[in-house]
């Protein structure tokens, strides 16, 4: 077994010091390579350490954050056809979910499986090892028995990972609108890479938000309580934690905008006054009302769902929808 692959008994925090300090230049190159842009930009994959990793989780969970409810509400009254699509005669299958979380949704598919008698083994995919000691932790007392095999890095390498670790027919969750997390040019090139790393007839169950209410969009990443703006602060943290940092969080401001006519949410933090912050031995010079953009949340029509899946070697097989029909957990099958 490669040792990126961990079983479900290890600690992934416990990281070779090469692989650290790795790690740890890559976030201080990835950092500056944003910060010299114009318009300044912070990769929102940073976004997750152990702090950013409770705080998404408050957000998940708060009222003005929609996307979590709605895709509960497929994964508790759609689980029948889900399921049916899943098993496929009763053939084994990997089951690797992209980004996993606390598995809030899918530990619900996981069960039914489980009840069905399915034979699948789970591998959870995430950049976070704070995310893949929780799904340590807490899911083999759920699910006694169930193979647990945690991938700790970049998704398509471990996909690759994955690939090596039984011949087994693959099928891919990507929930909570991950995807939505890029531009649309970048949607069509992750779904791309995807399907490279899968083989015909393998499937892929996609979370997609739908346009709606602007005002309802723009809340949900403007929550009353700022659990967001916290979230987003929270990276600046990092940067002064981990990479040596002196920025005052005091001197940025959180601010979301929508638009209806592209469905794109975008995240910033707006510098309040002129300011120079120091990272390591850089130091980067920050106007007043200058913006970093921090991230994108795209919004989709069914027809962009479906358009993603087949300009891209996939075959739309379901759209499973909430009862509002505000969120799609879209299935594609790979061709």
């Amino acid at each position: 077994m490669n040792n990126s692959i961990c079983s479900s008994q290890s600690n992934v925090k416990n990281l070779p010091k090469e692989t650290v300090a790795k790690n740890s230049q890559q976030f201080y190159e990835d950092v500056l390579e944003g910060l010299s842009q114009y318009p300044k930009k912070l990769p929102s994959k940073y976004f997750y350490n152990a702090a950013g990793d409770r705080l998404f989780q408050q957000i998940m969970h708060s009222a003005d954050y929609y996307l979590t409810r709605c895709e509960l509400d497929i994964f508790t009254t759609r689980l029948p056809e889900m399921t049916k699509l899943l098993i496929k005669e009763g053939t084994p299958f990997d089951l690797i979910e992209l980004g996993p979380g606390d598995c809030y949704k899918s530990i619900h598919l996981m069960k039914a499986l489980t009840k069905q008698q399915a034979t699948f083994n789970y591998l959870p995919i995430d950049i976070s090892g704070a995310v893949l000691d929780l799904i340590n932790t807490t899911l083999p007392a759920l699910l006694p028995g169930m193979p647990i095999i945690p991938l700790h890095g970049e998704y398509f390498r471990m996909l690759s990972k994955a690939n090596k670790h039984s011949a087994n027919r693959k099928v891919v969750l990507c929930l909570g609108s991950n995807i939505g997390n890029m531009s649309m040019m970048e949607s069509h090139a992750f779904c791309q890479d995807l399907r490279r790393h899968l083989d015909p007839g393998d499937l892929v169950i996609m979370g997609f938000d739908l346009v709606k209410n602007p005002n309802m969009i723009r809340m949900a990443y403007n929550d009353r309580d700022g659990i967001t703006s916290q979230f987003n602060l929270n990276l600046l943290k990092r940067i002064n934690h981990e990479l040596g940092g002196n920025f005052n969080l005091d001197d940025f401001e959180h601010y979301c905008s929508y638009e209806p006519e592209t469905g794109a949410c975008k995240s910033f933090l707006v510098c309040l006054e002129d300011r120079t912050v120091r990272i390591r031995d850089t130091t980067i010079s920050f106007k007043k009302n200058e913006y970093i953009w921090m991230e994108i949340s795209q919004k989709f029509t069914q027809e962009q769902v479906d358009d993603l899946a087949l300009k891209n070697g996939f075959k739309p097989v379901s759209n499973l929808m909430d009862s509002k029909q505000w969120f799609v957990d879209a299935c594609w099958v790979v061709l």
